[in-house]
């Protein structure tokens, strides 16, 4: 049995999908319970540790993410580890960051899961396609996108690619110690992407190009001071690792990542 946290998001509900049409058997875990007749679900917090107990019961091996409610709530990668490990879990597949390879981020998540003697496979994705999904309201009510960097271009990674990617290392033990960066098949700026959403819902997006500071007095809504500096360095000064397409989706699963336009197309109904 895989077990799958995070299971209502971006990457877990694709890679409960991928798993379930691979023939695993999953539990899903979230924080708020999913109406589903098709997997086994389980509500449970990472912030509270013993709660995810009734999940691992059974379970050959783990999807974990870190989300940054759990960052904001001081939740405690170690404690968490600990739980999956006295379960009887052998293999761990971590959503991490691709900043922690350009050092923008720390790595110290990440030698949590290394130390915890479980075989681990570690997911560094880059800027995520969903991550458009903010500018929605925006987008539906005034056909608008609000972004800075307006022409500064990174290769965003559509998630159900690294959920396929994730579906991958989860069922097969020669992807133990791996580290693969997943990224999209071609940069794509705030500018291009309002254009995609545009073509994709058939009217134009019209793009403003917010300045820095105002783009960090929004994000402190939901993202912690030390991640929104980083990830503003990220989206107005990438570095050329940051900018590069990884060749690991098409590695791993055999097929080049998809576009964001094939993205926008896909979830066009959350921005019409």
């Amino acid at each position: 049995m895989i077990v799958v946290t995070g299971a209502t998001g971006n990457v877990g509900r694709p890679l409960v999908e991928a798993l379930l049409a691979a023939g695993e058997q999953v539990t899903a875990v979230s924080r708020r319970i999913a109406e589903t007749s098709s997997v086994r679900h389980v509500q449970a917090d990472m912030t509270e540790p013993e709660s995810l107990k009734p999940a691992l019961d059974g379970a050959d091996a783990a999807f974990l993410l870190t989300s940054p409610d759990f960052f904001l709530a001081n939740g405690n990668l170690g404690n968490v580890m600990d739980v999956v490990q006295a379960s009887g879990v052998q293999r761990v597949v971590y959503l991490s960051s691709q900043g922690v390879g350009t050092q923008r981020h720390p790595s110290d998540l990440e030698d949590v899961v290394r130390d915890s003697g479980l075989e681990w496979t570690m997911l560094r994705p880059g800027n995520f396609a969903s991550n458009a999904f903010q500018w929605a309201e925006s987008i539906r009510t005034r056909r608008v996108l609000e972004a800075p960097f307006g022409d500064v271009a990174l290769p965003a990674v559509d998630p159900a690619d690294i959920a396929a990617v994730a579906a991958v290392a989860l069922r097969n033990p020669d992807h133990a110690g791996a580290i693969y960066t997943l990224t999209g098949p071609a940069g794509v700026s705030p500018r291009q992407q309002a254009e995609a959403i545009g073509q994709a819902v058939g009217e134009p997006v019209r793009f403003i190009e917010l300045s820095r500071e105002e783009a960090h007095s929004r994000m402190l809504t939901y993202m912690p001071e030390p991640v929104v500096e980083a990830t503003l360095g990220i989206l107005g000064e990438p570095s050329a690792e940051e900018q590069r397409v990884s060749p690991d989706v098409e590695r791993v699963i055999g097929r080049p990542p998809r576009s964001f336009a094939e993205w926008a197309v896909r979830n066009a109904a959350a921005f019409k």
